[in-house]
């Protein structure tokens, strides 16, 4: 079964196609360390919740949207060898932030990988 990392972020409204810029190239680097499929989705129907929702975790502000990512390996070992060459002791250049700069406040970014438990296909 596959490996899933996750994303969630808040970016600037006016942002969008930096946003999109940034992440072509960055989503390139993934696929080409092993990921199989990447997505980027711009928030479109993100409703306000009474207790949490997307926009509470990561503190979006009125002229922000939320954005929800995924990558998705063959595996967790694939994952992390794709994540070392990325960001290990000698990373990337594409996806160093002085070259491909952050679009959106990354301290605000919340991330995690994810072993899938239940897949239903059609």
């Amino acid at each position: 079964m596959s490996y899933i990392d996750g994303f969630v972020i808040a970016v600037p409204t006016a942002n969008r196609q930096k946003f999109i810029e940034h992440a072509k190239t960055g989503d390139s680097v993934f696929i080409e360390y092993g990921a199989t499929r990447v997505l980027e989705c711009w928030g479109d129907d993100v409703p306000v919740g009474k207790q949490t929702d997307f926009r509470k975790a990561v503190q979006a502000k009125d002229d922000e949207t939320v954005v929800f990512s995924w990558i998705e390996w063959p595996d967790k070992a694939t994952r992390d060898a794709g994540m070392k060459k990325m960001m290990g002791d000698d990373p990337d250049p594409r996806v160093d932030p002085a070259k491909n700069p952050m679009p959106f406040d990354g301290a605000r970014l919340i991330y995690g990988g994810f072993a899938p438990v239940v897949e239903l296909v059609a």
